[in-house]
């Protein structure tokens, strides 16, 4: 699974090189955004098993008690490091600034009965024991991990590589995601 000492400054080096591979434009956004993370790195807490696209739609819920996650799949990226990485992320997933990545009402936010991001950190970090005092960073990291994955797809769109509705969009959510974490490390 690897180690997990230096695991936030080698996820700051996976998606700044996965950007250059897959960059359509110039955005001065993205290399702030990558150093303003790179200079205010927390200090992590325990290390424990990162899912590494912890999210709602990588979730199975269990039947007959949809407030309950029965399994969760998708662990291709799972690895040993910093789990607040996992619960930025899935804040991340609940800001409508990635709707756009998404798809409408897809993010669980636009939808009744679902907690706020604030609830839900407070629910981690009583049920968890950690210190969620910096979660804004872990938030910032996944407006950039999400902000390279869109331009990938945005890439893929313009080559003509996509099928379906709703891929012209997503190009438009990587400066607002860029824009997001940069507030949210303001």
């Amino acid at each position: 699974f690897g180690r997990p000492e230096g695991y936030l400054e080698r996820q700051l080096r996976r998606w700044r090189g996965q950007w250059a591979k897959v960059a359509t434009r110039e955005l001065p956004g993205l290399g702030a955004l990558h150093d303003r993370l790179a200079a205010s790195l927390p200090a992590s807490g325990a290390p424990a098993v990162v899912h590494g696209d912890f999210r709602l739609d990588n979730t199975i819920l269990a039947p007959g008690d949809f407030g309950r996650i029965a399994a969760v799949v998708d662990w291709e990226m799972a690895t040993l490091g910093d789990p607040l990485a996992d619960l930025g992320m899935l804040l991340m997933y609940w800001d409508p600034v990635c709707e756009p990545v998404l798809g409408t009402s897809h993010v669980p936010s636009a939808n009744p009965g679902f907690p706020t991001g604030r609830e839900l950190a407070e629910r981690y970090a009583a049920r968890s024991g950690r210190d969620v005092a910096s979660i804004a960073w872990y938030q910032a990291l996944g407006c950039f991990k999400l902000a390279v994955i869109a331009e990938g797809i945005h890439a893929r769109y313009l080559a003509g590589q996509t099928v379906g509705t709703g891929f012209e969009r997503v190009g438009s959510a990587v400066p607002a995601l860029l824009r997001s974490g940069a507030e949210l490390l303001s």
